[in-house]
């Protein structure tokens, strides 16, 4: 089932509300929220039981909505290259942060991790809701990722503020994660 404008509309009010949604990416349900607002991420990271230390990972329909959290300017031309080549894809990549991204995104690091997904349903909700999202598996830390809607309203059901009812991709996990600059494999 594809999203409508006005589901779409609704997801638009959640994040507006500071809430939590969920929606399908290539291969788990991710758990998100506006990046930029700091009262839902913390609920995020309370639903997740996640320490803030360890930072966010952000998702785009492309490159331009990561330029508010990603310091563009420290990136060689090429690595952006290398960057550039990995999406839109299932690769998260670490970039160096922008010095105003605050720590409830990048936890204790000078990095921000970041992917342009090419997940068409993640997509056309970035690009519906004009922003990058926070986006974390749907799952408390250490327990294994959900993959249906169903599984999201079964476990967290009120506390989130909307579902986007469409299913995963074909992807058999979380994705790559990845440091372009140093070649670190951090997630396979």
């Amino acid at each position: 089932m594809t999203e409508t404008t006005e589901t779409l509309v609704q997801a638009r009010d959640a994040l507006r509300d500071h809430q939590v949604i969920a929606y399908p990416t290539e291969g788990v349900f991710g758990l998100g929220c506006a990046p930029y607002d700091e009262v839902a991420v913390r609920k995020l990271l309370a639903l997740k039981n996640r320490d803030i230390s360890k930072g966010m990972i952000l998702i785009a329909a492309d490159y331009s909505q990561l330029l508010d959290y990603v310091d563009d300017k420290q990136i060689g031309q090429d690595v952006r290259f290398k960057v550039l080549s990995h999406w839109p894809g299932h690769t998260t990549l670490i970039l160096p942060a922008r010095h105003d991204v605050p720590r409830f995104l990048k936890g204790d690091h000078d990095t921000i991790a970041v992917r342009v997904t090419a997940f068409e349903p993640a997509r056309r909700l970035c690009r519906a809701l004009g922003t990058a999202l926070v986006s974390t598996s749907a799952n408390a830390s250490g327990e294994p990722a959900m993959t249906s809607a169903e599984q999201v309203r079964q476990s967290f059901g009120d506390q989130l503020g909307w579902i986007m009812d469409e299913p995963v991709g074909q992807a058999s996990g979380p994705s790559k994660i990845i440091n372009p600059l140093t070649n670190e494999v951090v997630r396979t």
